[in-house]
């Protein structure tokens, strides 16, 4: 894949892209640099793709990690910049808005769970076609949306 095939990638499935970007992280400037890390990645590495799924999905399946990773990171940046205070960590306000909980328990989750969260839940995916996303079995992605209802219910107790 040359610069310009990317080029022709990145008019063609920019705009999806940056959609799905902006609907995980919540935000449009973190949006826009994962759009440009996503396609930057691309040009470092021509070779990631190895066309085992269409690029829509491919890219799909990036972009979520992707944004996956950042929200992980940055949960982390902050629990290590915490400034302990007498050893209790401050709650959340109750005024938290359902999509920052959302994000916190995306990045408290394994990444394959996460990913599975969002194609489920979020993206409102059949196992199926999760299934296609992932490369995987159908009962595979059965068990991963079992094993995240466990984990989340386990979390509401702790």
């Amino acid at each position: 894949m040359d610069v310009h095939a990317i080029e022709r990638l990145y008019r063609q499935h920019g705009h999806a892209v940056l959609r799905r970007a902006r609907r995980l992280l919540g935000s449009e400037d973190e949006a826009r640099e994962m759009l440009h890390e996503v396609f930057a990645s691309l040009l470092d590495r021509p070779d990631q793709f190895r066309g085992e799924s269409s690029m829509t999905t491919w890219l799909y399946s990036v972009t979520t990690n992707a944004c996956l990773n950042r929200l992980r990171n940055a949960r982390t940046r902050a629990r290590l910049l915490a400034i302990p205070s007498g050893g209790r960590s401050e709650q959340p306000a109750a005024s938290v808005e359902d999509g920052l909980l959302v994000r916190e328990l995306l990045a408290r989750v394994p990444q394959e769970l996460a990913a599975v969260a969002v194609y489920y839940h979020v993206d409102e995916m059949t196992q199926d076609e999760i299934a296609a996303v992932l490369g995987c079995s159908r009962r595979h992605v059965g068990d991963l949306v079992e094993r995240l209802h466990d984990h989340v219910r386990r979390s509401e107790v702790a």
